[in-house]
């Protein structure tokens, strides 16, 4: 992601955060991590994990779209996004998000394309939690993915549904990258 677009979404958190009156260390404990953390997140000095962002729209009742955007949803009724047109976000080495319906106000259900990169046979994989449930539907590539004490490979066509308050993570195997359909709601 550009330093120039994670600065500003770090302004809008750290806006977020003052108007509501909350501190660092209050939100950092509503989120369940590090101050420091999120002290890096509010100077643009880190990437800001989808699952983060995720949580940070829902405790300032706003759009995720609004806090990568800077614009409010104006859509209610449908939302078409053509083909390769959706809000691409680059926000870490492990995932690119591609939002399907970031335009969309008040949405019950976050869906988002997520390419996933080759990486080298021992990358690490990087696990994360968010509050709500996810589906993910693998379009293309195979990925290992992990999720509490599980882990098992998913080929094209297959799909998984899950708590995502548990920890979980996913990997391209085969050199190659994937790609998968995902829903995330509360």
């Amino acid at each position: 992601m550009s330093g120039q677009l994670n600065e500003q979404i770090a302004m809008r958190i750290r806006d977020l955060r003052e108007i509501a009156g909350s501190s660092v260390e209050t939100l950092a404990g509503e989120l369940g991590i590090p101050v420091c953390e999120l002290e890096q997140y509010e100077a643009g000095a880190a990437d800001i994990p989808v699952s983060v962002l995720y949580a940070i729209a829902n405790k300032f009742n706003v759009q995720m779209a609004t806090l990568i955007t800077g614009e409010e949803p104006k859509l209610s009724i449908y939302c078409l996004v053509r083909d390769g047109r959706g809000v691409k976000v680059d926000r870490h080495e492990d995932y690119t998000y591609i939002s399907l319906a970031h335009n969309y106000l008040h949405k019950k259900a976050e869906p988002m394309v997520v390419l996933v990169p080759a990486l080298p046979a021992d990358a690490k994989l990087h696990l994360n939690t968010h509050q709500g449930q996810e589906f993910n539907y693998v379009l293309e590539g195979r990925l290992k993915f992990c999720i509490h004490d599980k882990e098992f490979v998913m080929n094209p066509g297959d799909s998984v549904y899950f708590d995502s308050r548990y920890a979980h993570g996913m990997i391209a195997l085969d050199g190659k990258p994937a790609k998968f359909l995902c829903f995330i709601t509360e």
